[in-house]
């Protein structure tokens, strides 16, 4: 605007001395000041227009980082849905892992095998009293009737074995048994407590690897998930180099 102020002066230079015939030197003047206010007017209006066009860019610019800023959270938001349907994802497919785990145990103990099944009166096997290997026999038919998949009949058989002989060389094996029964008849709670009475009864037993991992299926089937992840870890810990060891190690990489 400043050029434009000086092209116009400069053309006043030359209208009025071509029409100084014409005016007087007041006349003149007032001309001239007439033109100057014109050109203050345009130059304020000028301003006006510029400092309005930088306060809508000003705007523009809050805009534009309000609009950085919502892209940025759906960005974030989109990722945590992301991230929470592949949490979901991997917690089914490491529940059916685990269920599959569990039903393969089952399976495998439900397998039939030709065994001779002896008789069973309220629990108790039938046994020749007068035979001194009357104990050998009834643990025998107890694990007789759980290979065979008659697992409440093994129970209950088990059970009174327990009662007759609380002392026998064989309580381990029967508690043991017994825990794999109630866990095949899906009796998780009595299955959890034969087995915690088996590491009591016998703390040193060659067979704790086996019931601690057996106790950490229980706890799983229970929904108690955390206590049976810190029995498996306790597992590993106390017994490194067992087979149930490996197995516990195998179901923690499962069910991360």
């Amino acid at each position: 605007m400043l050029k434009l102020r000086v092209f116009i002066l400069l053309g006043l230079c030359f209208v009025v001395p071509a029409q100084a015939g014409l005016f007087s030197d007041d006349d003149a003047r007032k001309q001239i000041q007439q033109v100057e206010a014109r050109v203050l007017k345009l130059e304020e209006q000028d301003k006006q227009q510029t400092k309005s066009i930088f306060d809508l860019q000003g705007q523009i610019d809050v805009l534009n980082g309000e609009l950085r800023k919502l892209r940025g959270q759906n960005e974030e938001i989109a990722h945590g849905l992301q991230e929470a349907e592949k949490r979901e994802k991997d917690f089914y497919v490491d529940l059916d892992a685990r269920l599959r785990h569990f039903e393969a145990i089952e399976a495998e103990a439900a397998k039939p095998v030709n065994v001779v099944v002896p008789a069973v009166v309220d629990g108790t096997v039938a046994v020749d009293p007068d035979d001194p290997a009357a104990e050998n026999r009834a643990i025998e038919a107890a694990y007789g009737l759980s290979k065979a998949g008659q697992y409440a009949d093994s129970a209950k058989t088990l059970q009174a074995f327990l009662e007759k002989y609380p002392g026998s060389v064989h309580a381990s094996n029967a508690r043991y048994w017994l825990g794999s029964a109630q866990f095949a008849l899906k009796d998780y709670k009595e299955a959890l407590v034969t087995y915690r009475s088996l590491l009591k009864a016998e703390p040193n037993t060659a067979k704790a690897p086996d019931v601690l991992f057996a106790i950490a299926g229980c706890q799983y089937e229970l929904k108690a998930v955390a206590r049976a992840t810190a029995t498996l870890k306790q597992l590993i810990a106390d017994y490194p180099d067992s087979a149930a060891a490996a197995k516990a190690k195998k179901l923690i990489a499962e069910t991360k």
